[in-house]
């Protein structure tokens, strides 16, 4: 070999593969090629102090610290049967508050669309003063609809 301090070996038994781009783990100092790096993939003993992931609660949002051995949904499920912060009449607050008035429509919009004309709120799909019937003003046309008439030049 003409170079024999580049690289290094996979420190996992069954592979010992000599990489030239080698990489540490982070829990365990060991140096392994790119098939060997996952903590999982050289059963790494030194895992749970890096790996670690915290549940959240369905319910109330808040994280759910797991001890070493525990297993997660029972943890979870002691929260949500104790400590849980979860009050169901506490409604949300709707989002989609705004009903359309025209008759027969039973669609709620996020924000107010008003006519202009009638001043009244409707959905997106009856929002113009022909698809609802506007009696507001003595030309029921939006400002879309109207056309431009030039003057004559004398």
């Amino acid at each position: 070999m003409e170079l024999p301090e580049l690289g290094r070996h996979c420190a996992e038994r069954a592979c010992r593969r000599l990489d030239f781009l080698p990489l540490k783990c982070d829990a365990c100092g060991e140096v392994f090629c790119k098939d060997h790096i996952r903590y999982d993939d050289h059963k790494c003993g030194s895992a749970y102090k890096k790996n670690v992931q915290v549940p959240v609660c369905p319910l109330c949002n808040a994280p759910v610290p797991v001890q070493k051995g525990e297993i997660p949904d029972v943890v979870v499920g002691a929260h949500m049967d104790k400590d849980c912060k979860y009050n169901p009449a506490q409604q949300k607050e709707k989002i989609f508050t705004n009903k359309c008035l025209k008759p027969g429509c039973k669609r709620k919009e996020m924000m107010k669309v008003v006519c202009e004309q009638c001043n009244g709120n409707f959905c997106i799909k009856h929002r113009h003063p022909l698809d609802h019937d506007c009696k507001g003003s003595s030309h029921p046309i939006s400002k879309a609809g109207q056309t431009y008439l030039p003057c004559s030049v004398q």
